[in-house]
């Protein structure tokens, strides 16, 4: 899958975004301002002040970015997308600030933290659906881990969110059963 420039960093947000919390274990990587400001730096977003209102506004999106990939059904997550979409006040608009390359920023300057990374994240999304690459938007199937992901294999036949991590528990897994069921 080439997926390139913004886009990319649009749906990486969102993913990485949605797994700030841990919903197999319900541990919560976003616990106060601090930890929000780490993730924005991890994701080159620029130095904000955050303030209480910001963290409450941001978990609130993750919360219905997971809803969006944990939707089943195509039109139901686009529904939420395009509420995402219209709640932000999405309007692309191209940049150079600070002597970056062109690209596009979704909301006007100095809007409120959560309300431009609704706009980010729900425009990564959108362009994601719009190309015909939905069916990539997976919940990882390994039994201890409901993080989610974008399949980028040629084959679209990615299923956990880390090869290493989770493919290799269910691939022991597997194997511990058949040499089970084999005595």
């Amino acid at each position: 899958m080439e997926f390139r420039g913004y886009a990319l960093e649009a749906v990486d947000l969102a993913v990485d975004l949605v797994n700030t919390y841990n919903a197999f274990r319900q541990t919560d990587g976003l616990t106060d301002a601090e930890a929000l400001e780490s993730f924005l730096r991890e994701h080159n977003r620029p130095e904000v002040r955050i303030g209480d209102r910001d963290l409450d506004g941001v978990r609130e999106l993750r919360e219905r970015l997971r809803a969006i990939f944990e939707a089943h059904d195509q039109r139901v997550a686009a529904v939420a997308i395009n509420s995402l979409l219209e709640e932000s006040g999405a309007l692309p608009r191209l940049t150079d600030h600070d002597g970056s390359e062109w690209h596009l920023h979704y909301t006007a300057a100095k809007v409120p933290l959560a309300e431009e990374l609704t706009a980010v994240t729900a425009m990564g999304l959108a362009v994601l659906m719009s190309d015909k690459r939905w069916d990539r938007i997976h919940v990882c199937e390994g039994d201890r881990c409901l993080d989610v992901f974008v399949d980028q294999s040629k084959n679209r036949s990615r299923r956990f969110c880390s090869p290493e991590v989770c493919g290799n528990r269910a691939s022991v897994a597997a194997y511990r059963q058949r040499a089970r069921a084999g005595r």
